[in-house]
């Protein structure tokens, strides 16, 4: 009878255990597919989008030659001068038939002949056309650079980009060398004087990166891409535009793995996070594309290119007493060693 007893027990136990975890996963099921549904609603992801993008690559999006080209452009924002002047400049070129990317940082100080101007200017003349006309006009500057058609454009406002990386709990860089900047402008002290100080020291503080692994939480990530002060080679704008290259991939790596960083909260607040910090003229479905393909890619079948090399400091005096750069030869000799490093 005992034992008998014992046998209803543990059985009793069991079914009790197999209904607690099957409501365990049904309450995890559940939230799950809500989460989901919110998030869509949020970001205006169709129930085809997501089936197109959990099965395949997404939509198709415009091209040549199987390429998509993409520019993504960083602005200062805020109320200091030259807030919407492009610091960043960088193409994100993807081969859609092979599988791969490139980077292409284009410097900011490149003399443009059709804007009679640096080609970071070329957003704010776009704009004060009007409005959108700042991505239009480019796009259509960068062309002129890197001898190809430039499909979509991406802005990103850097403080919205301190957001980002916060929100996903940090980066890892690989600081490929150390350097100091004794003069890197303090946040929200552009406007300011330093009364007894002709220096205007008291709007500076000095910042410094030792080489190798770091982890970077998104104002230290900003401070990073934005020196330009540092002595030696790290102070050239050719050596930022290599760090704004190390930033994306270690971006590109946080977001592929997933289980680093994703929380419920993290999640809900991602689609107001990324609607702040981006503007584009994408849709939905060619944002959500691009982003998964480039988040597929391997490390290794992403190309870095920088073409600093092929050029050099004009005489200001030619250039209305700016600090431009200019081909050493032509324009034509640095579309075709652009192409020739592609992947």
């Amino acid at each position: 009878m005992e034992i008998y007893s014992t046998r209803r027990f543990v059985s009793k136990t069991r079914k009790w255990i197999v209904l607690g975890i099957a409501s365990f996963v049904f309450v995890i099921v559940f939230w799950g597919v809500l989460q989901t549904v919110q998030f869509m609603r949020q970001t205006g992801v169709t129930p085809v989008l997501m089936v197109q993008l959990l099965t395949d690559d997404g939509i198709t999006l415009k091209s040549s030659n199987d390429r998509t080209n993409v520019l993504l452009l960083g602005i200062g924002g805020g109320a200091h001068a030259g807030e919407d002047l492009t610091d960043t400049m960088i193409v994100l070129s993807l081969d859609n038939k092979n599988h791969s990317a490139a980077l292409i940082s284009i410097p900011r100080d490149i003399w443009s002949d059709t804007l009679k101007d640096k080609i970071n200017t070329a957003y704010h003349y776009g704009e004060e056309k009007k409005k959108g006309g700042g991505m239009i006009l480019s796009k259509v500057i960068a062309e002129d650079v890197i001898g190809m058609p430039i499909q979509y454009a991406i802005l990103i406002d850097f403080s919205g980009f301190k957001d980002i990386v916060d929100l996903l709990g940090g980066i890892d860089v690989n600081v490929s060398r150390a350097f100091t900047d004794n003069d890197y402008p303090i946040p929200g002290k552009e406007q300011d004087t330093c009364p007894g100080d002709p220096t205007n020291r008291c709007v500076y503080e000095t910042v410094h990166f030792d080489a190798g692994w770091q982890h970077m939480d998104g104002a230290r990530a900003l401070i990073y891409v934005r020196s330009r002060h540092a002595e030696g080679e790290e102070g050239s704008d050719f050596a930022r535009n290599r760090r704004q290259q190390e930033i994306l991939i270690a971006l590109k790596d946080k977001i592929m793995h997933p289980f680093r960083w994703v929380t419920p909260h993290r999640l809900s607040l991602l689609p107001q996070v990324i609607d702040r910090a981006i503007d584009t003229d994408m849709n939905i479905g060619e944002l959500a594309t691009v982003f998964k393909k480039y988040i597929k890619i391997n490390e290794s079948d992403v190309g870095k290119i920088a073409f600093d090399n092929l050029l050099t400091e004009a005489p200001a005096y030619l250039y209305n007493g700016l600090y431009v750069l200019v081909p050493i030869e032509d324009w034509n000799t640095v579309q075709t060693y652009i192409k020739s490093q592609l992947h």
